[in-house]
């Protein structure tokens, strides 16, 4: 499976940015996708993910309310609206598809990984 992210970039605080990660190669029935991050000397967090129907969803504390993941199973592509941006959610964010609904919150339960975008707030 091959995860090609983008959308990142520089953004001020409040500001809102849209990620996208389209997957191909290797399909599954019913993969959860999700989206990680990782700041610098931090490691890597869970930050949302959507099952294959879209009928469920999670977020990490840190983003509920304000970052919202959806996904297009036609084109395989999940996406990350981010709102409201502050400087603590600079981060290299990452896509990755959990094929077994497995952990849907825990890296453990994915399997493959995109390469990562970098967002970046600045104040």
């Amino acid at each position: 499976v091959q995860l090609q992210a983008s959308g990142g970039g520089l953004v001020q605080v409040g500001g809102s940015l849209r990620l996208s990660c389209a997957a191909s190669g290797r399909t599954f029935s019913r993969p959860v996708m999700g989206w990680f991050r990782q700041a610098p000397g931090k490691e890597r967090e869970f930050v949302a993910a959507i099952t294959w129907s879209s009928d469920s969803t999670y977020y990490a504390d840190s983003v509920k309310g304000r970052f919202t993941i959806s996904r297009d199973n036609a084109k395989i592509t999940v996406y990350l609206q981010m709102n409201s941006l502050k400087p603590e959610d600079t981060a290299v964010y990452y896509c990755a598809v959990n094929p077994y609904y497995r952990a849907a919150t825990r890296i453990d339960g994915y399997n493959y990984w995109g390469q990562g975008t970098l967002v970046t707030v600045s104040s």
